[in-house]
């Protein structure tokens, strides 16, 4: 039998006080309750802490950023509160070994999901709001984000660069945005290189290990170049 760590080490890295019923609840995923009667799992905190995590972050960007667009906020937010962000945080608090899963979920590595830590951290927010108060619960909040509200790769990696271009080249009438693509390798190893062209000029190149991911990175490039231009960065 797997034995858990000491989840007053976790609370001392959250800087937080929650009761060890509600803390008990925050950390168990439904597969273990699906396994041990009378247990509760973690989605109804998990429901709580996603609707305390975006107030605290849209009230945070809202003022801070006096001059940005409802769709400039919208695109910051959603690269805060996404779901790799709050997996990259969990595993910044070494959360996964805390998770109580089910046998199956133990055996295919579920603590190291990206799903499963994002979940679980919405719910560690959810139970500070519930054992201590809205407080307390918006302070964890906002030590978690406000260093990735500097983080430029953050920001990058959450950012819809092709919805982005799009509007950037109606915006400034540059055109129609056109995506060109080439693969090469083998079928198991794939590489993508993607140029994106407004009014037929090339304005960025990109690559990855999927189309998707090669045009997103060329739009981001694009997107920087068109900053450039006018003079707002990306």
């Amino acid at each position: 039998m797997t034995t858990m760590p000491d989840p007053g080490a976790l609370l001392e890295r959250l800087g937080v006080d929650i009761d060890t019923e509600t803390l008990r609840i925050a950390l168990t995923h439904r597969s273990y309750a699906y396994e041990h009667e009378g247990e509760k799992h973690n989605e109804r905190l998990e429901f709580l802490g996603d609707a305390v995590l975006q107030l605290a972050v849209t009230d945070e960007i809202f003022h801070r950023y006096g001059d940005w667009s409802e769709s400039q906020l919208a695109k910051l937010r959603a690269s805060v509160v996404s779901s790799r962000t709050l997996a990259d945080i969990a595993r910044s608090l070494d959360l996964g070994p805390h998770i109580r899963l089910g046998k199956g979920e133990i055996r295919t590595r579920g603590s190291e999901k990206p799903s499963i830590l994002a979940d679980t951290m919405e719910a560690l927010i959810g139970a500070t709001y519930e054992s201590a108060g809205d407080k307390p619960a918006r302070n964890l909040v906002l030590r978690l984000i406000i260093p990735l509200l500097e983080d430029s790769h953050v920001l990058h990696e959450g950012r819809d660069w092709k919805t982005e271009i799009s509007e950037l080249a109606a915006h400034h009438g540059l055109g129609p945005v056109r995506y060109d693509v080439a693969g090469t390798g083998p079928d198991h190893a794939r590489h993508f290189e993607a140029s994106v062209s407004l009014n037929g000029k090339v304005m960025g190149h990109g690559e990855g290990t999927s189309k998707k991911a090669s045009e997103r990175s060329a739009a981001a490039a694009a997107c920087q170049a068109i900053y450039d231009r006018y003079g707002r960065k990306a």
